[in-house]
């Protein structure tokens, strides 16, 4: 009997151990769990993965549907061949649907409605296809998703590296009131955005910095490293932090991620400006995904 009760501890003892040697740390489950949220959402609704088109809109009427012919192209296979027009005029968009267009607002079927990109946004429905204006600078832009998409259905996930704690960073905040940062995106439009600060932190003895934008609360960093082009997504990553009551900063580079550029080709993305182009290879965090 004894020697049942010892082996049945030893068993215990022996299973304890392992989930101790080989289960995941703490950390490495949240990075895991955020990591699965951020799946979650490029496969939602309003994710990346289903972007099908973005149009740039002319002043004055632009035709849309299926058939050839349309201003705007929508997929022959998904839409109707003429589903009515789009009315730019200056900086009002109205879209004015034919009858027989089965156009949605909700459940709302439309006609004519205002789509302007201010106050809140309208997103539109026909099929499987959702549609919204976007504005870049002072152009404006139908952006089209598509609910089958193809690269939706091809996703499989992305491939990341091995997390390790040594890439959450603890940085300095350094504010630099009233300091701009210019931010090319992928169409060639520069924008000068104001910085609330750098991020000033350490890594294997050498300091870095990297320009934020946003506000101290929720800052956006847009980041190039020695890993892009070969590793990494070639037009730099994302990262996202936020200002504590000391004035530091986590930097937690294992939470880098692609911008939706690496995922459609419909997406505007803002490159890394030249300050943020580290000479240190981040080997943290989402590595490259598809060739877009």
């Amino acid at each position: 009997m004894k020697r049942q009760l010892y082996h049945t501890l030893e068993l215990v003892a022996i299973f304890f151990l392992a989930a101790f040697t080989f289960g995941d740390s703490p950390y490495e489950n949240e990075i895991r769990q955020w990591h699965e949220k951020r799946i979650e959402g490029l496969k939602a609704e309003s994710g990346w993965l289903n972007l099908a088109g973005l149009y740039w809109l002319e002043e004055g009427v632009n035709t849309f549907g299926g058939a050839e012919g349309n201003d705007i192209l929508f997929p022959a296979e998904k839409s109707s061949p003429f589903l009515g027009e789009i009315v730019l005029e200056k900086d009002k968009i109205t879209l004015k649907a034919k009858p027989d267009a089965q156009i949605f607002n909700g459940d709302q079927p439309v006609t004519e409605l205002d789509i302007s990109p201010v106050g809140k946004p309208v997103t539109l429905k026909h099929g499987p296809l959702r549609w919204f204006v976007i504005k870049r600078g002072e152009k404006y832009a139908i952006r089209l998703r598509d609910l089958e998409s193809e690269y939706l259905k091809g996703f499989t996930g992305i491939e990341r590296y091995p997390v390790q704690e040594k890439w959450r960073v603890k940085a300095k905040f350094v504010p630099t009131k009233g300091r701009t940062v210019s931010i090319t995106d992928i169409t060639g439009r520069t924008d000068e955005q104001v910085s609330p600060g750098k991020l000033v932190f350490d890594v294997d003895g050498k300091e870095y910095s990297l320009d934020a934008v946003g506000k101290p609360e929720n800052l956006f960093l847009i980041f190039a490293d020695q890993t892009n082009k070969l590793e990494t997504y070639g037009a730099g990553r994302f990262l996202y932090s936020s200002v504590e009551a000391d004035g530091t900063a986590w930097l937690d580079f294992n939470k880098a991620i692609n911008p939706p550029c690496a995922f459609s080709p419909y997406a505007t993305c803002p490159l890394p400006p030249k300050r943020n182009k580290l000479a240190l290879a981040v080997v943290a965090g989402e590595k490259r995904y598809g060739d877009h």
